[in-house]
């Protein structure tokens, strides 16, 4: 059964706080949200399975651990989930990287696809899905039925802000997907922003209006 995580690391909780802020910048918002992935990224692999291997240090041959089973993979919602990329290959350097490309209509909130590139062999990869807000669900849910329809079956979804509807309908329509949450805000209001969020995660990253 999957599992939600709200993280609690005060530096994760901090660093939140700064990008909330409207005064922020977009090169401080950038670095931020990268050192942000960077913490989530350490809290979410937690449970990676560890294998013993023979190694030799300079003074004796020892067994130390390296992780086992399924290689990994960082796949950022375009195009807010970039920003997120830089922090988790600082602490997965050997992932494989996609890229899916999906835009939220204004009128109906609904996704739309617009670009997909996946390693070729996602399917043995253990996918991380990443994007800064999880506001209705809709984007992130199409995310990763895509994943699923390219043969993907280890998914877990990262984000830096999410919202109790997103959350519901991620796990109602992928109850096999772990959820791994910076902050859990109060609602979406009437344009599908989350409350109090930060604003257009995207706009805010790459400067953009």
């Amino acid at each position: 059964m999957s599992k939600t995580v709200v993280m609690d690391h005060p530096l994760i909780q901090h660093k939140i706080g700064l990008i909330r802020r409207k005064e922020t910048g977009s090169r401080d918002f950038r670095a931020l949200i990268g050192e942000i992935a960077m913490y989530m990224c350490y809290e979410a692999t937690r449970d990676l399975k560890l294998q013993d291997v023979e190694i030799e240090t300079p003074i004796c041959r020892t067994t130390a651990k390296e992780l086992s089973g399924k290689k990994l993979a960082v796949v950022p919602i375009l195009r807010a989930g970039i920003g997120m990329v830089d922090g988790m290959l600082a602490m997965i350097p050997a992932a494989k990287v996609g890229h899916i490309g999906l835009y939220r209509d204004p009128v109906t909130l609904n996704p739309v696809e617009y670009y997909c590139k996946l390693p070729a062999d996602v399917a043995e990869r253990e996918v991380f899905v990443v994007d800064p807000m999880l506001a209705t669900g809709g984007s992130s849910s199409a995310a990763v039925q895509m994943l699923k329809d390219k043969g993907a079956r280890n998914i877990r979804f990262m984000c830096v802000i999410a919202a109790p509807e997103g959350v519901s309908r991620m796990q109602k329509e992928h109850p096999d997907v772990d959820l791994y949450i910076g902050a859990l805000d109060d609602h979406l209001n009437e344009h599908g922003y989350i409350v109090p969020g930060l604003g257009d995660a995207g706009d805010r990253i790459f400067g953009t209006r």
